[in-house]
């Protein structure tokens, strides 16, 4: 009887630790699942973080660029602000007309009187430089062409004050361009 007793425990007990087993079973596959889960969180968090990584990237370069074009911007203006107050203080001369005798070259008809102060040497390199960005005169201009084309620079102020505001343009797109880059780290970072 004592045997019948010890085997009885015995089987409750064997059935116990199956029945501890299965539940044991269970908690460890629910285990598994939340670890397989969590490993796609930890690699999607990874992925956000290479397009944040990124984003920042292209952040800091729309940065520079824009700093860049804006110390531009700053300084054509000032060209703009020294270009004006030099056509404001030049003499009053006829104006310089253009004859095509070529379509390849062009020659100044009147020569503008030679000048000997600070102020008329900045307002002739001026005009020069005026001539330059129409086009008119290639870079090597001599010193006695760009003297014969002062005058001109009074005509030309149109094109340099439509080259300054030209560049209103592109600072607005690089604006664009850094809007857009702040709005994609805003969705990359709160897109995870």
């Amino acid at each position: 009887m004592a045997g019948m007793i010890m085997d009885a425990v015995l089987m409750l007990l064997l059935v116990a630790a199956v029945g501890y087993g299965i539940k044991l079973e269970r908690k460890l596959a629910a285990l598994r699942a939340g670890q397989l889960a969590f490993a796609q969180a930890v690699s999607e968090l990874n992925n956000a973080a290479g397009r944040a990584e990124n984003a920042l990237a292209t952040l800091r370069a729309s940065g520079q660029e824009t700093d860049l074009l804006h110390d531009r911007i700053i300084k054509a203006r000032e060209v703009k602000a020294q270009l004006e107050t030099l056509i404001a203080r030049a003499p009053a001369v006829a104006p310089v007309r253009i004859v095509e005798d070529e379509p390849a070259r062009r020659a100044p008809v009147a020569v503008a009187a030679p000048v000997a102060t600070e102020d008329e040497e900045r307002a002739e390199r001026m005009a020069a430089l005026a001539e330059r960005i129409q086009g008119l005169a290639s870079p090597s201009t001599s010193r006695r062409a760009a003297a014969s084309a002062a005058p001109a620079g009074r005509d030309n102020v149109a094109a340099i004050v439509h080259a300054l505001t030209a560049g209103r343009s592109a600072n607005h797109s690089a604006k664009q361009s850094l809007n857009a880059a702040r709005r994609n780290l805003d969705d990359d970072l709160f897109a995870a």
